[in-house]
């Protein structure tokens, strides 16, 4: 009996992929006809990838097998995976090089989608899957439109006369022209609108056949999507896979949901591959970094045989492709897992939608927990500086009394000390909560976004919330949808921005003060032979303000002297540098991450102070050869061989801080004595420029955002950029920062900076006063009168508030929504986790973001899909990626163009 329903089922299974062969290599003329003339400008590429499938795969499995060759000749020892995947391009290409018989399956496939893809243009039935991501959704929405096209949805049953149809119509790009909730919208780009997908039952008149009392309809849809890539190298979902995801009926009468991978894996690998291509190598990076003292320093450290980041990122290639697609599963001991053309899911059965979307969504909860950490010691420090516990003073009164009125926290009569303390627990409770409101949000996010994130129900209760959400749905066995594990992946968005980032930012200028426009020096050359020099790096200033101003204070200063030196300069790496130099801390910034040990490798440093985040263990080398003392100081950052100086887990030595400075200090004075007489390598490069811009800032210059709004509308300001991030070794170090920069201002674009994009910009002269020089005519003349920069620079990492700030207060004035103006988010080089929180903040607030470093989800056509250009319904925002920076820029510039004429603006 058994084996007999196996023989019934293959016999099948061999009929639909007759049927199926013959439909989309004979189809009627008059149907391929329509769809050439319908869908021309949308297929032509994508059709001619399909036709050519069998002879590239021959040629992909040549270079496939001579790599493996010249590994092996080389000695060469890459990751089993990156191994296992040449060999599996060898042999699959292979197979389709044998494709005349008809009977290899990828190039019947590639036939079959340029068939499949020309009918699909003409064929606008669909049979929507309407299935709620959520029980308490209520109003289903209306299905995802197009001017080209609608789409139906139908029901079908012999036994019952039940039809119902959904018909697109067409949409406004703002998220308010349609009641919709998030289920339906991210239904829409899980099922896509050229899709077929049926409800079966036994005596469905459409062609089927059984699976253990289920049927499964083959005739009206295939199981490919044609993935290509544009020429920078970049994947692209250029058709979606009709029918992707399809139903079944169990022998319950339950349906479920899935669909193929095995055709998208192949054609995702090989575009990633192409991508690999565009990494540069060590070489490529000194031949096109824009900084000379990066590149003396790079010469310098080969030299005297030290190893770098550059160094280390050769020796990482070829990197991993199923780790650059995301489809590589190590979440439970089962695995690892991962996503190839022979399996097509996990051992769990998680498939490339969920395992993608998981791994992604861990990535953003890291970066909430990296930010959240950074919120809380700075909300902590202001609570206990209230308090007395800590000896800091508060600085910040306008800011905490502004902010605390906005939260309605009462100020009138009270001691600025008994409202800081409450303005803090409001904010501590935002983080940690374990239910009720995000106060935050609601006080400070824009009303109109508010309704929007309330439709698609992704408000968060807490950032601490949401991290431990995260991670309990996306550990084994729970959240299979991959939709639901992406909305919530909006949820710790939000949370991101309003702890993560607002709250850090409201706990700072509390604390420190806003501070002010200056001139401040940056770069290597800045670094002083004969004094006892000092770093400091990471993010937290609640110690690093009491090491600068104890060290600058007669005292330090007259002991430096005492032992021969000069006296004691401070000099920042990260954002450590960055949120003291506008505050007249006189600490100068040097670098970002990634080149910090080129600094190291001056060997002008004496000591350097190491907090949380972006502080690479390999300082510890460099460090060693140069005998610069490295301290730690934070429980959550140890380095093996630094010594530990600071606050405990608890904070329990909190009121010890002005003890721990002093005792910093004297560290690095000790360490100047004994470095004595080693060699220093100083580049001669240094420059100044012009930081502290904010919005007091805007309003003290110019008496208001008015000024600022006016040239925007009036076309003197094209549109207002913010960039930002961290630099990336898979682009040549800081060239795309400045390719863009320089692009958009000759644009007439105003840039606003932060964080480590921040210091290409500052070391290249683009913040200086006479940079206005650099900027297209308009913009040139906006600038000139007062003698400011193209390039405004609001501060540290999560400073991002200041944009957004400006950023509202303009939307303010002209009465917009921010999705409405010509406004932008760009981080051309992000590497880290937290970047993609702060991409997806302002993509939050409705303003789109470009990137030049892709993320790791292309083993996913809808998480592809919905990550870069699905919510743009939902949120009225985008996500762009093009390696070549130029033309990224310039995506930007016609995109601002776009919008102002929709504005009807010049």
């Amino acid at each position: 009996m058994a084996n007999d329903k196996i023989a019934k089922q293959k016999g099948s299974r061999k009929k639909a992929a007759t049927d199926e062969n013959s439909a989309a290599n004979t189809g009627e003329n008059s149907v391929a006809d329509a769809a050439k003339s319908s869908a021309a400008s949308v297929f032509d590429k994508s059709t001619n990838i399909a036709q050519n499938s069998a002879a590239n795969s021959t040629t992909s499995a040549s270079h496939a097998r001579d790599k493996i060759s010249k590994n092996r000749a080389a000695g060469e020892n890459s990751c089993d995976e990156c191994d296992c995947e040449a060999r599996n391009s060898a042999s699959g290409y292979d197979d389709s090089a044998r494709s005349a018989s008809g009977t290899n399956p990828a190039a019947h496939s590639s036939t079959q989608s340029a068939g499949n893809a020309k009918k699909s243009a003409i064929n606008s039935t669909t049979n929507s899957m309407a299935d709620s991501l959520t029980n308490s959704i209520s109003n289903p929405a209306k299905s995802p439109s197009s001017k080209d096209h609608f789409s139906c949805s139908h029901e079908h049953s012999d036994n019952s006369a039940i039809h119902s149809h959904l018909h697109d119509e067409d949409l406004a790009t703002h998220p308010h022209d349609q009641e919709e909730n998030l289920a339906a919208y991210l239904h829409e780009y899980g099922v896509n609108s050229a899709a077929s997908s049926h409800e079966c039952d036994e005596n469905s008149a459409i062609s089927s056949h059984e699976h253990d009392k289920h049927c499964h309809d083959h005739k009206p849809h295939s199981h490919r999507a044609i993935i290509g890539f544009d020429e920078h190298g970049i994947p692209k979902v250029l058709v979606p896979a009709e029918a992707s995801p399809h139903t079944h009926k169990g022998a319950q009468g339950n349906l479920f949901e899935h669909f193929h991978e095995a055709e998208f894996t192949a054609d995702y690998m090989k575009a990633v591959l192409e991508y690999k291509k565009t990494f540069p190598t060590k070489q490529e990076v000194l031949e096109k970094t824009p900084d000379p003292a990066v590149r003396e320093m790079m010469l310098r450290m080969e030299q005297i045989g030290v190893d770098t980041a550059f160094d280390r990122f050769d020796k990482q290639m070829p990197m991993c492709s199923y780790g650059l697609t995301g489809v590589c599963c190590k979440i439970c001991n089962m695995g690892p897992c991962k996503i190839t053309k022979k399996a097509d899911r996990g051992t769990c059965g998680a498939d490339a939608d969920l395992i993608v979307s998981r791994n992604l969504l861990r990535q953003v909860a890291a970066g909430v927990a990296q930010h959240g950490a950074h919120a809380r010691e700075l909300l902590l420090s202001l609570k206990w500086a209230a308090q007395g516990k800590l000896d800091l003073p508060i600085i910040g009164e306008y800011k905490i009394i502004n902010t605390a009125k906005a939260f309605g926290i009462p100020t009138e009569g009270r001691e600025l000390k008994e409202v800081a303390i409450e303005l803090a627990d409001t904010l501590l409770t935002d983080l940690s909560q374990s239910s009720g409101e995000y106060k935050t949000i609601t006080a400070l996010a824009p009303k109109e976004r508010q309704e929007v994130w309330r439709k698609l129900d992704i408000l968060p209760i807490s950032a601490y919330n949401e991290v431990f959400e995260a991670y309990h749905r996306t550990g084994v066995g729970t959240d299979g949808d991959w939709r639901s594990v992406m909305q919530h992946l909006l949820r710790c968005g939000l949370a991101f921005t309003f702890t993560g980032v607002v709250a850090a930012n409201i706990a700072t200028d509390a604390l420190f003060g806003v501070g002010d426009r200056v001139t401040s020096k940056s770069n290597m050359g800045a670094l002083k032979k004969g004094w006892v020099n000092i770093a400091v790096h990471g993010h937290l200033p609640t110690l690093v303000s009491l090491i600068v101003e104890i060290g600058n204070s007669k005292e330090y200063q007259d002991k430096a002297r005492a032992i021969g030196a000069q006296g004691i300069a401070f000099y920042g790496v990260c954002c450590s540098g960055l949120s003291a130099m506008y505050r007249n801390w006189g600490v100068v910034p040097l670098s970002n991450a990634v080149t910090a040990e080129l600094v190291i490798g001056t060997g002008a440093l004496d000591l350097w102070v190491a907090d949380v985040q972006d502080v690479y263990p390999a300082i510890m080398d460099v460090a060693n050869c140069f005998q610069t003392k490295v301290v730690t100081t934070s429980s959550s950052a140890r380095l093996p061989g630094a010594e530990h100086i600071g606050y405990d887990h608890h904070h329990s030595n909190i009121a010890e801080t002005r003890n721990l400075a002093r005792k910093i200090l004297d560290r690095a004075l000790q360490s100047h004595e004994k470095r004595k007489g080693l060699p220093v390598y100083i580049p001669p490069y240094e420059v100044e420029a012009e930081v502290g811009f904010s919005v007091e800032f805007v309003h003290k210059h110019y008496g208001g955002m008015e000024p600022l709004a006016h040239a925007l509308k009036s076309g003197e300001i094209l549109g207002i950029v913010n960039m930002v991030g961290c630099t990336n070794p898979k682009v040549p170090y800081e060239r795309a920062i400045i390719d863009v920069a320089q692009t958009l201002i000759e644009n007439n674009v105003l840039i606003l900076t932060n964080g480590c994009a921040s210091f290409p910009l500052m070391k290249l002269g683009f913040c200086q006063k006479s940079a206005y020089k650099k900027a297209g005519a308009s913009l040139r003349a906006f600038l000139e009168k007062d003698e400011l920069p193209p390039v405004w620079h609001v501060g540290e990492c999560i400073d991002n508030t200041r944009s957004s700030g400006i950023f509202a207060g303009i939307a303010g004035v002209l009465g917009k929504n921010l999705y409405e103006l010509p406004l932008a988010f760009t981080s051309p080089e992000w590497a880290n986790e937290k970047g993609v929180d702060a991409s997806l903040g302002f993509r939050l607030m409705g303003i789109d973001s470009y990137h030049c470093v892709e993320y790791q989800i292309h083993g996913s056509a809808n998480v592809i899909h919905f990550f870069k250009e699905g919510t743009r319904r939902a949120l009225g925002s985008v996500m762009h990626v093009d390696t070549d920076p130029v033309a990224l820029a310039l995506k930007m510039v016609s995109d601002m163009r776009l919008k102002r004429k929709a504005l009807g603006w010049q």
